[in-house]
Parts: structure tokens; sequence; C-alpha cells
């Protein structure tokens, strides 16, 4: 399996040639940058090692918290984290769920503080709507796609490295090609 020193010169190798073919197919430079800047992300802090003690993990400093129940329950280089149907998808979901339970514990914590009172369930989905919102007026109608897109081949790109180092490492890097 690859060093993350690996994963991150790929990623950095690949940046380019990333914008480049988006630029190709959508003529668009800012959706272009915003697929190379998800590529970037899904690279270095969202790709499918987060599911371990890697360099992706660590990143997230005093945020990888939001990581460890994602370490605990999913197996290392699984369809779950490594795969490329689900594994994006999966972290995305899995990431808005922590930090509506984290924005949903701090406001809970307030409230009791302030004395205040507690907002409705249904008040969060309004605010992942204005969020978007906010998204589509900065990034463009087509910019979330794009962030996603750009992050999944991103980690994409982490397990075909990893497919290719172990395939080399078995010797059967003639099933590879």
């Amino acid at each position: 399996m690859p060093s993350g020193k690996t994963h991150d010169a790929i990623t950095v190798i690949l940046a380019a040639p990333i914008f480049g073919a988006t630029f190709l197919v959508t003529r668009d430079i800012w959706l272009s940058a915003v697929v190379a800047v998800g590529f970037l992300f899904g690279g270095f802090m969202f790709g499918p090692d987060l599911d371990t003690a890697s360099k992706q993990y660590s990143r997230w400093k005093i945020f990888k918290l939001l990581w460890f129940p994602y370490r605990i329950f999913f197996k290392h280089r699984s369809r779950w984290s490594h795969g490329l149907v689900f594994g994006t998808l999966l972290r995305v979901v899995y990431f808005m769920g922590a930090v509506t339970c984290v924005a949903f514990l701090c406001t809970y914590a307030y409230t009791i503080f302030s004395g205040g009172d507690l907002p409705a369930l249904w008040d969060f989905p309004r605010v992942w709507t204005r969020l978007r919102q906010h998204s589509d007026a900065a990034l463009g109608p087509y910019g979330l796609a794009g962030l996603f897109i750009g992050m999944w081949l991103g980690a994409a790109s982490h397990t075909f490295t990893d497919l290719a180092g172990s395939f080399v490492k078995t010797g059967r890097i003639t099933e590879f090609l």
C-alpha cells in the first residue's frame, strides 16, 4: 500500500490535469477551479483513509474527533470506505450528520446556559437549505455537484493508487495492466 507521501504527491500531480479536463468539458473556468479544489480536498482531507490513524485523519487536528465514530464503524479498505461507488458519498452523508449533531449539541448547551428556547428539530433542515442557497450564490448552480465530483475523483485516485500498489506488491502487475 502506498505511503501518505505517495498519495499526496499523486494528488498534487493530478490536480492540474483534473482542472484542464474539467475546463475542456465545461468551458467554465470557475467550475473547473471548484472541481480542482474538491479534488485537492478529497485527496488531502476527505479520502478513504479517514478510517485509520492516517495523514488524512491527523490533518483534521481538533476536528478529527468528528471522524472517530467513522473509524470505529468502518473496516479499513472496505467497500464502504475505499469503494468507488459508496465511499465518498458515505463520507459526505456521515460528515453532514456529524456536523448536524455537533451543532444540535452546541445549540442545546447554549440554550441550557442562556435560558433560551431550544430550536425545533425541523429548524435544522431549514439551516441546511440556507447553507445550500449561500453555496449556490458563492459557487454557482453546479458548484456543489462540481465539488462532490472533485472529492470523488480525489478519493478515486487514492483507491486506484492502493489497487496498483497491491498488484505491484503481490507481483500481479500484469493483471492490473
